[in-house]
């Protein structure tokens, strides 16, 4: 699927337009819907569930949110199935729309280091490459963590709330990057050689046999530790939809590979929805808690379904709410 991506976008440095951008981005949700109808049917061959106990065993150790009738197994195995399309429906929701933010910063990064709109693809291609690796290592690695330390949930939840408290008191902030004193680029200069140089969308340029690293490699270097930082956020987040490290890790590689695609739809628009920071700092204390409060919360019935239609609504508001009452242009700035 993303040999397919690049081999549509990367054959040269041209500039994405709004129909390609578009069309992809339509192409990404429907790749990430079709899995989710293969969950649903074919959901129980993730882990081999084919009888009662295994049911059982899988449904504990995951901690899936369903009654299991002992003496059907299919309708057991069917209410597993359907779980599970709704723990990485949702869950893929969750890191579509942090992805969003992710956007934010990329603007500005592009915009801070002078960087073409013809290279913004070809860095993109790489620094999303580099995310899914590191989604790959913190999914694993975070799901050990929830399956030896229970109570690091309570941690994750706590974390959450406290961002997204953080993130509504500094949505009026003005985001701003400074090149030359950022610590990725101060790092980069201290081992390696450095020069202003774009040269055709190169990484890396070679002078009278000096290697030198480019402009477009700093920035994708930036947007590699900006992903890790984002990462912080958002891996929590879903392990507070679903505690399966497979759905963990499609939900949030589908919502990753539709990044680039989404970026080019999104560039020249992201400034209306202006509402939707103030979105994601509520969808964010909405999961952290959730995650604080989870035994309450399953004693009071409130399933996957629930958690589905309460984040898709503060998304869906906080979008209309940016384009019923768009935001002033104060002219005399």
């Amino acid at each position: 699927m993303l040999a397919i991506d690049l081999g549509l976008f990367a054959k040269d440095n041209k500039p994405i337009t709004l129909k390609a951008a578009a069309i992809m981005s339509l192409i990404w949700v429907l790749f990430a819907l079709a899995f989710g109808g293969v969950l649903y049917f074919w959901g129980y061959e993730l882990h081999d569930v084919h009888d009662i106990a295994r049911l059982q065993e899988i449904v504990a150790k995951h901690h899936h949110d369903i009654k299991i009738n002992v003496n059907d197994v299919a309708a057991s195995i069917q209410a597993y199935n359907t779980n599970l399309t709704l723990e990485y429906l949702t869950g893929y929701v969750v890191e579509y729309a942090l992805s969003v933010d992710n956007i934010f910063v990329m603007v500005l990064l592009f915009s801070s280091f002078g960087i073409p709109e013809r290279y913004y693809h070809k860095v993109l291609v790489w620094g999303i490459l580099g995310a899914i690796l590191m989604r790959c290592i913190f999914i694993f690695v975070g799901a050990a963590l929830i399956a030896k330390f229970g109570w690091i949930l309570y941690v994750f939840g706590a974390f959450l709330v406290y961002t997204g408290i953080t993130m509504y008191i500094n949505r009026n902030q003005e985001e701003e990057v400074d090149p030359k004193n950022h610590p990725v680029v101060k790092f980069a200069s201290k081992y390696f050689k450095v020069t202003h140089k774009l040269d055709s969308g190169k990484f890396f340029l070679k002078e009278n046999g000096v290697k030198y690293i480019t402009p477009l490699f700093l920035v994708l270097l930036v947007i590699e530790f900006t992903d890790l930082i984002f990462a912080v956020d958002s891996i929590p987040a879903i392990f507070s939809v679903t505690k399966d490290p497979y759905v963990v890790f499609f939900s949030n590689i589908f919502a990753v590979l539709g990044l680039r695609s989404m970026f080019f739809l999104l560039v020249n628009i992201i400034h209306k929805f202006h509402y939707l920071k103030v979105g994601l700092a509520f969808l964010l204390v909405f999961i952290g808690a959730k995650m604080l409060l989870h035994s309450y919360l399953k004693e009071w019935g409130f399933s996957t379904l629930h958690s589905l239609i309460v984040i898709i609504g503060i998304l869906a508001i906080s979008i209309i709410a940016s384009l019923v009452f768009p935001k002033k242009v104060d002219y005399g700035k």
